[in-house]
């Protein structure tokens, strides 16, 4: 576990390279590619371990994975970006803003539909079409995006001169190579760590539901959470930010709508109850911070990380 966890650091680091010279490339902007390229590559373990567990009859691992990685993303990753930032992180309002509303919305629905403890196909297809309706909402509002790298041409003795087509390609085959290749190894190492978390869980007789929102929760977020530290430290907050914002959304409409497409998930009530309320509480909290200034600090990272505190304690009172 602890050698995964350095070949995944290095990996991120790869990863993060590569899709900050792809925006620049590009001209895409970097929030866009956070929410959509690197959100959909860094969800990838979380995805594979609740659809197997669905599929497996394990539905508590499923759900409770998909939940504790949201909380996990918003606590843990953005709470340690925010320290090992090499400056204050600034956020884009406007998207923010959007994105925001969409995911507070989206989180109210998936709780209404798993109040009475179950998520039927049918449901896990409505939250299906939705992200559909999420990344429609994306592209429409691409335009508002305030940074958008320049093209340049290292051959060019004028930086931020438009590249010839041809060029473009040329240029693009290294970082989509570093992209492959840190994917690759975020979502192998992700996967060792997951296996030793839970041996080590069930060695101490930990629950499905504590292991699915805390340890596999932990274990699957590490790819956001290692690409969110490692493109804060780089000076890449916004890509950061955009990161766990996609994250947060996938998890949602992604995940937990495809897991409910393979097998309906059946789950207590009382569970859902928790985790839901706690999950829409800490993307409320999350929210809020970021859009106070329109920038991430240490103070709030504090605050996050403190709130991931409480809900690992009432999480170990309530349901050990």
């Amino acid at each position: 576990m602890i050698l995964s966890f350095v070949v995944l650091f290095k990996c991120a680091d790869f990863f993060v390279d590569g899709a900050s010279d792809v925006a620049r490339i590009m001209q895409i902007p970097k929030l866009i590619v956070g929410i959509v390229l690197v959100g959909l590559a860094t969800t990838a373990p979380e995805f594979a371990v609740s659809v197997n567990a669905a599929f497996r009859n394990h539905p508590e691992i499923a759900l409770g994975n998909a939940i504790g990685s949201v909380i996990a993303d918003d606590c843990l990753a953005l709470g340690l970006a925010a320290f090992f930032a090499c400056s204050v992180i600034f956020v884009n309002c406007r998207m923010l803003k959007i994105i925001g509303s969409f995911l507070l919305s989206i989180d109210l629905i998936a709780y209404f539909l798993a109040r009475n403890g179950v998520l039927s196909r049918w449901e896990g297809l409505f939250l299906i079409s939705l992200l559909i309706v999420y990344f429609f909402i994306i592209f429409r509002n691409r335009n508002y995006q305030e940074q958008i790298l320049p093209l340049s041409d290292p051959k060019s003795d004028q930086p931020g001169s438009a590249c010839p087509q041809e060029r473009r390609r040329t240029l693009l085959k290294k970082p989509v190579l570093y992209i492959l290749l840190g994917l690759a190894g975020v979502i192998f190492t992700s996967e060792i760590i997951v296996r030793s978390a839970v041996y080590i869980a069930k060695y101490f007789s930990i629950s499905e539901i504590i292991i699915g929102s805390t340890v596999i929760a932990i274990g699957t977020s590490m790819p956001e959470i290692s690409t969110c530290i490692t493109a804060a430290r780089k000076g890449e907050g916004e890509l950061a930010v955009g990161n766990i914002l996609g994250a947060d959304v996938l998890n949602i409409l992604w995940i937990i709508g495809f897991a409910s497409l393979v097998r309906p998930i059946h789950v207590e009530p009382e569970i859902v109850n928790f985790k839901f309320p706690f999950m829409i509480l800490v993307v409320l909290v999350m929210l809020i911070l970021l859009r106070i200034g329109c920038r991430h600090s240490k103070f709030k990272g504090l605050v996050l990380l403190a709130l991931y505190g409480v809900y690992l304690f009432l999480t170990m009172k309530l349901f050990i």
